[in-house]
């Protein structure tokens, strides 16, 4: 095994089930996009699983806990992670995984409750 390959189990939240064991050489955060066999997940959930050897806990494998999804096409990089949606509006979730509270499913691009966080240098 690699030094920076983790050994991962990838799991269906709805329905359960197990969609396979790869080999992945990056850490995957909840929110997350893993593209598998042509099809694309979001990471909901990322437990590691240890085992007893030699008297020490060492990892075994990773689990990945995921639902189907397609990636956003309105995305935006903050603090250094992955936001959906348009970001300067006043009800942006500052999430990876839910876009606002009054308009979750989006797109952002003509939404009736958009309202500007901040103002722009044209509005001065």
């Amino acid at each position: 095994m690699e030094p920076h390959s983790l050994p991962t189990e990838v799991i269906l939240t709805y329905p359960r089930q197990s969609l396979g064991n790869i080999q992945l050489d990056w850490t995957p955060q909840p929110g997350a996009y893993l593209d598998l066999a042509g099809k694309t997940y979001t990471v909901l959930e990322r437990c590691h699983r240890y085992q007893l050897r030699a008297g020490r806990y060492r990892l075994h494998k990773v689990s990945l806990y995921v639902q189907t999804a397609q990636r956003p096409s309105e995305r935006s990089l903050v603090n250094g992670r992955w936001v959906v949606g348009e970001v300067s509006c006043r009800f942006n979730a500052q999430s990876e995984l839910i876009r606002c509270a009054v308009n979750p499913e989006g797109p952002c691009l003509g939404c009736r409750y958009y309202e500007r966080l901040w103002a722009t240098d044209e509005a001065l």
